[in-house]
């Protein structure tokens, strides 16, 4: 995702209710997500659908890379009790 251009991505909601259309053509173009703001503070952001999706598989990657750790470190028996799990944590036994 690019970076948020203060000048030109942050908008009210005001600003958003009348130029909808443009707006949201503008993202869909340039994939450059647009803040919204109401009262002056940050209300949501909006983004190109494909953008979205980029976002989503991205995050989908990353959980399964980290599942796939998990199992290969279980495989190579590099497993915590729940008691020395609970301790790296500093939680109670």
């Amino acid at each position: 995702m690019k970076a948020l251009k203060i000048s030109k991505d942050i908008i009210t909601l005001a600003e958003f209710k009348n130029s909808a259309a443009t707006i949201l053509k503008q993202i869909g173009d340039s994939s450059q997500p647009v803040l919204i703001t109401q009262n002056g503070k940050p209300a949501g952001v909006l983004l190109s659908p494909a953008e979205f999706d980029r976002i989503q598989e991205q995050e989908s990657v990353r959980f399964m890379a980290a599942v796939n750790r998990g199992i290969k470190d279980a495989d190579d028996g590099k497993v915590l009790t729940s008691a020395q799990a609970k301790s790296r944590l500093g939680l109670k036994k």
